[in-house]
């Protein structure tokens, strides 16, 4: 197994090489040096710019697809008032949140109260810097990267138990709870399929697994498990997020909006936004470890046809997959009911942890004896 990872690592370098792929912490490291400091300077605040950004233009996007994917499946035509098909309807949103008063519960934590959703929105922004969105475009790669976004998305969940506990609200609180409860029986199965991706990839680097996949990507690469992987993580990842058919911690029949009750305006806003970033998050993650990241599409020999998959800019795969995964949940939450919480617990410990278990399991022998329905190399 070690000889195999030391090959896929080669690999993985090789292919790096040969797509110049390069982070913007590498070349602010590279400015520093070379005495630079102003061109560091510039090449930080850049990064920081575009995070800012980023998280603006997929919330808005998001938000806006939401609300149409919804009304398409419900046969209506969704927001049309504001802008050219109701495109600014996001933006009237955002204003009005914004104006909103801001309302503290009178016993409520109010230290606590304020930080909570800061909390849930920084733990989903400091994921968005290590993911690889083409050979030039990511900012900071972890050798450890895997690991790094499993521990601050977990993170991410103090953020909504101390939101429903600080707001002084039973309905809030049992909320926040169901939240904990949810997300860290969940984050078990979702580890459990990345690391299946690990094994084959051969490293914990997110920009390594994306090049590793250079002969093939391990959702069909790798022997059967790795589609079963890519079921599990969707499946769990949605659960992590809380989004329908697992929205039990925003159960509104009896929890009237859940552990974000007693927020309003620019808090609850934050709540909000983080949701659909979390959306973005792991649909990203669902592209880079099983999907292939930026890598093109490429079929064996056809090297016509893998020549004019090569001319689509690495961008723009890596956003046509995240698209498609970010399709799929959302065609989840208008498709599906919601589960009770005993269906919920039922789903991971009596189903999706077993076949994790043994899928990784299934994951380690083919690795081990090399089983590979195909070659490592293109």
């Amino acid at each position: 197994m070690l000889e195999q990872a030391v090959t896929h690592t080669a690999i993985a370098a090789a292919a790096g090489a040969a797509w110049g792929a390069r982070t913007v912490s590498d070349r602010t490291m590279a400015a520093v040096q070379d005495g630079s400091w102003l061109a560091a300077a510039a090449l930080m605040a850049a990064a920081v710019a575009a995070l800012g950004a980023l998280v603006t233009l997929v919330g808005l996007v998001l938000i806006y697809a939401e609300r149409k994917i919804a009304g398409h499946f419900q046969c209506r035509l969704g927001p049309m008032r504001v802008g050219p098909h109701g495109i600014l309807q996001t933006v009237a949103d955002a204003v009005k949140l914004l104006l909103k008063e801001d309302v503290i519960p009178e016993r409520a934590d109010k230290a606590m109260h304020l930080l909570a959703p800061f909390l849930s929105m920084a733990a989903t922004v400091l994921v968005l810097g290590v993911i690889p969105y083409s050979p030039a475009l990511q900012i900071i790669d972890v050798n450890a990267g895997v690991l790094y976004v499993t521990a601050i998305s977990g993170f991410g969940v103090m953020g909504i138990l101390l939101g429903g506990w600080s707001s002084n609200n039973k309905w809030s609180m049992v909320g926040a709870m169901r939240a904990g409860a949810q997300i860290i029986s969940y984050e078990i199965s979702a580890t459990l399929a990345l690391l299946v991706v690990v094994l084959f990839a051969g490293s914990m680097s997110l920009s390594q697994i994306v090049l590793s996949q250079d002969a093939g990507w391990w959702v069909w690469r790798a022997h059967g498990v790795g589609l079963v992987a890519f079921v599990i993580f969707v499946i769990a990842a949605t659960a992590e997020i809380n989004r329908t058919p697992f929205d039990i911690p925003e159960g509104e029949s009896e929890l009237a909006a859940g552990f974000h009750t007693e927020y309003s305006g620019l808090r609850f806003s934050f709540f909000f936004l983080a949701e659909f970033i979390n959306v973005f998050v792991v649909s990203a993650m669902s592209a880079t470890l099983f999907l292939g990241g930026w890598m093109p599409f490429h079929i064996g020999g056809w090297r016509a046809f893998n020549e004019i998959m090569d001319i689509i800019p690495p961008l723009l795969w890596f956003s046509g997959k995240t698209a498609f995964v970010v399709f799929l949940i959302m065609w989840f939450r208008w498709t599906f009911p919601r589960l009770r919480v005993d269906q919920l617990m039922y789903l991971e410990w009596k189903i999706l942890l077993p076949i994790g278990f043994v899928n990784l399991f299934a994951a380690a022998v083919v690795v081990l004896f090399n089983l590979y329905p195909f070659p490592i190399l293109p």
